[in-house]
């Protein structure tokens, strides 16, 4: 689910995506994931859910806050 809201993002806000650390990494392992182009390593996913995934909701978090003080916030 975030993989698909974060591509639909980027075509609705280029410049909000931007402010998304390693975006098109995110979308790209959410399109392995679903279409399945190779075999899953639970490994990796694990990983990706305890290490990147607080800190890209951290992110997210800050953008949206920074939405409400207008664009200029983007890159804080």
């Amino acid at each position: 689910m975030i993989g698909e809201a974060l591509n639909n993002l980027s075509k609705v806000s280029p410049e909000l995506a931007a402010a998304v650390p390693d975006l098109p990494r995110i979308v790209a392992f959410r399109n392995i994931l679903i279409h399945g182009y190779a075999s899953v390593d639970d490994a990796l996913v694990w990983q990706v859910l305890t290490d990147k995934l607080p800190q890209l909701e951290e992110r997210l978090h800050q953008l949206l806050a920074g939405l409400d003080q207008g664009p200029s916030h983007y890159s804080d």
